[in-house]
């Protein structure tokens, strides 16, 4: 594997949707000071722009998708007020337009695609010359920084899962469809477990947690220890 360089720490958060992974790193970001990339907001941007753009059809043009991501600006901006990140596409806010089920979905049929993925390599890895990130997706140890100093992986059942996101959903109002939450994360499992491109998988030297059965402070406490054994100072 070709040795990547960074200025600066990197800790990556890696496992499925729904295992808890952006609560960990908004925590670890905030006890830190470092910056938060959420890859998998990346994929949903991409996701949710080439279905806007009539690209996800039958016969997905890998070309015309790798175009559209290379014309894409993407920030991420801490809001403090809230306590999470506004995502600037363009120079437009996307809010929680790409946090549905159905964008999920486009994310995972766009991620299967190379030249997709290597158009997001740069934007993701130049994060490590600004400062500290912390580093949130499905292959941020074993492909996009390959060398961060600790790496996590986080997963829980395929149920635990669907049960946490129909919380969430019925807690901001939304309608909620139990079977067909778990049939999606089951189906998007599948794809990002078995495609050819940087499957989601653990990173040899990750911590594996299964946070079916954890409370979320269970989960940091052991992911800190696990950063302060690997030098990570906590102030």
């Amino acid at each position: 594997m070709t040795s990547i360089k960074q200025a600066y720490p990197i800790i990556t958060i890696d496992g499925p949707s729904g295992a808890g992974k952006g609560t960990i790193a908004w925590k670890l970001a905030n006890a830190l000071g470092y910056q938060l990339l959420d890859s998998g907001a990346l994929y949903r941007i991409v996701g949710l722009k080439a279905h806007q753009a009539n690209l996800l059809n039958d016969e997905i043009n890998e070309n015309a998708l790798e175009k559209l991501t290379q014309s894409l600006k993407i920030e991420f901006i801490a809001n403090q007020e809230t306590g999470t990140i506004d995502i600037l596409v363009n120079d437009e806010q996307i809010g929680a337009t790409i946090r549905n089920e159905t964008v999920g979905g486009y994310a995972s049929q766009v991620a299967v695609f190379p030249k997709v993925r290597q158009a997001l390599l740069d934007l993701q890895r130049d994060m490590a010359y600004r400062s500290g990130v912390i580093a949130d997706g499905r292959d941020m140890g074993t492909v996009v920084f390959p060398n961060a100093v600790a790496k996590v992986f986080l997963t829980a059942s395929a149920k635990a899962r669907a049960d946490r996101r129909v919380g969430q959903l019925k807690e901001s109002g939304q309608p909620a469809d139990y079977d067909e939450i778990l049939a999606n994360i089951k189906a998007r499992d599948e794809r990002d477990e078995n495609r050819s491109a940087s499957p989601s998988v653990p990173a040899e030297d990750a911590l594996v947690l299964d946070s079916s059965v954890m409370d979320i402070e269970a989960v940091y406490q052991a992911v800190k220890t696990h950063c302060l054994n690997q030098g990570i100072s906590f102030s």
